[in-house]
């Protein structure tokens, strides 16, 4: 139970590099609200992984999958392989397996340097953008409905 607001603590603020342990803290702290708050659960990763016949890496995708909606947090694929229908591939895995996750819709975001152009391609709809990418690039977000209607 709430009492209301408190007195701050007494506390030091550090500003530094990579912190591991503050990243997992956070990380926890912010999926455990999440649940509560929306009734979802916590995420669950999702990974589609493309090797070659050397076992040496063409391409991947990860992403996370929270109650109906799957998102995608990278895709890439080696440069000799770009252009040869992998990413169409990792990502139609991706949605693929979301739909049997119960997922409704995956959401994605990438810079105007990147790929937008490639998920509009997939039935992606802008929903927005982002100013003040290093470059005067943009951070473009996209969302696609998923299931039979959808395909």
């Amino acid at each position: 139970m709430s009492t209301g607001p408190q007195a701050p603590v007494t506390a030091s603020l550090q500003v530094g590099a990579q912190d591991d342990d503050l990243e997992k803290r956070l990380d926890d702290e912010l999926t455990a609200f999440n649940a509560t708050a929306t009734g979802a659960g916590t995420p669950a990763p999702l990974s589609v992984r493309v090797t070659d016949s050397a076992g040496e890496l063409v391409g991947g995708l990860t992403a996370w999958v929270w109650g109906s909606c799957c998102a995608v947090d990278m895709l890439w694929v080696r440069e000799d392989q770009r252009h040869a229908g992998w990413g169409s591939r990792l990502l139609r895995a991706a949605e693929e397996e979301s739909v049997r996750r119960g997922c409704t819709e995956v959401i994605v975001s990438s810079f105007t340097f990147q790929a937008p152009d490639f998920y509009r391609g997939h039935g992606y709809r802008e929903t927005g953008r982002t100013d003040g990418i290093p470059g005067g690039h943009q951070d473009v977000h996209l969302h696609k409905t998923l299931g039979p209607a959808a395909r």
